[in-house]
């Protein structure tokens, strides 16, 4: 069992360099030749295929060697969306790509996407373990603004000093709901109909915003923003959160107007709620990766900020598209 000053260690001492490398350009029946007149690892899970710069360029699982026809090539058989560990990688992160991608054994590159070696599950077992037992309990507390470790070990006064400042996010939001609401409160007056639908609108766009930003959360590997996956990401979180919009709307506002037989207020409902779920989606993406390349823990930070601003902007979104269609 490693200690924890240990996980921060580089992963580079302990990676096995005994590693078979195949030939994009080798057959099956080739390979299996040239493996027999080795002297192979006692354990192999994956074959790393390595073009002529000796980069590496793709993965063949022992399994799908040996099932395949003698004559296919091993180009023809490789995965080439791989999943590869930098030389400067800590054993930490080590165990989060283990944790998150589930493969058995990871390859080590270099800068030039070299095979420097491989690095096997069996060695981070214990760690793995309670890195994902960990996880899973922070994932119950992360958006509230509660860290596990400190909340078990801190004093009292630790706690409040650690679980306070994001609450005022909450509070600050709040009473800025409270003052939004009260712009509108003669508009209210003269459309009661209108604070039915505040907490169904409310409590959609925070349940989109929580499922964003967990997500978001989860998928952060290492202490660095990988921004040539930012951008895909929320493309889909976008397209994702456009049909949820759409949807969630459709249903409450079509619930508005067979109850109250208002067409324009069905409309505000559905409005609101489509723009207000995409809105809380895309904070749910952008706010947690912002502090993650600021170095501070979106764990803890993400949910309150997110929470708070959806809020806000759902409440904006409601009451100014309801005053321009009913007046």
């Amino acid at each position: 069992m490693l200690s924890n000053p240990a996980l921060r260690d580089p992963v580079l001492p302990h990676i096995r360099r005994d590693v078979v490398s195949l030939h994009p350009a080798q057959t099956v029946a080739e390979t299996l030749v040239s493996l027999r007149s080795q002297s192979l690892a006692e354990k192999i899970v994956y074959f790393y295929v390595l073009d002529d710069q000796e980069r590496l360029c793709g993965v063949v699982p022992t399994r799908r060697l040996l099932m395949s026809s003698p004559e296919a090539t091993i180009d023809t058989l490789m995965v080439r969306n791989l999943v590869s560990l930098p030389a400067t990688a800590t054993i930490l992160e080590a165990c989060e790509f283990f944790t998150l991608y589930r493969f058995l054994a990871l390859p080590v590159v270099d800068e030039q996407h070299r095979l420097l070696g491989v690095v096997d599950v069996d060695f981070f077992t214990e760690e793995i373990f309670d890195l994902a037992e960990t996880k899973s309990t922070d994932a119950l507390f992360q958006l509230i603004g509660v860290h596990v470790a400190e909340a078990r070990l801190g004093s009292a006064w630790s706690g409040f000093l650690s679980r306070f400042p994001w609450l005022l996010a909450n509070i600050s939001g709040g009473i800025l709901c409270a003052l939004v609401a009260g712009f509108y409160e003669a508009f209210l007056d003269q459309v009661i109909v209108l604070a039915l639908f505040i907490p169904v609108v409310l409590a959609l766009a925070e349940s989109v915003s929580v499922q964003a930003t967990t997500l978001t959360i989860q998928g952060f590997v290492g202490a660095r923003v990988d921004w040539q996956r930012f951008l895909p990401g929320l493309g889909k979180e976008f397209v994702t959160a456009s049909l949820l919009g759409l949807t969630c709307g459709g249903i409450v506002g079509w619930v508005a107007w067979a109850w109250k037989g208002q067409a324009l207020v069905a409309l505000a409902v559905w409005g609101s709620i489509a723009s207000s779920m995409i809105t809380a989606c895309l904070l749910g993406v952008i706010l947690p990766t912002l502090l993650h390349a600021l170095g501070r823990d979106p764990k803890i930070a993400a949910g309150p900020l997110v929470l708070a601003t959806t809020d806000i902007a759902t409440l904006l979104f409601y009451f100014s598209l309801a005053g321009l269609l009913l007046g």
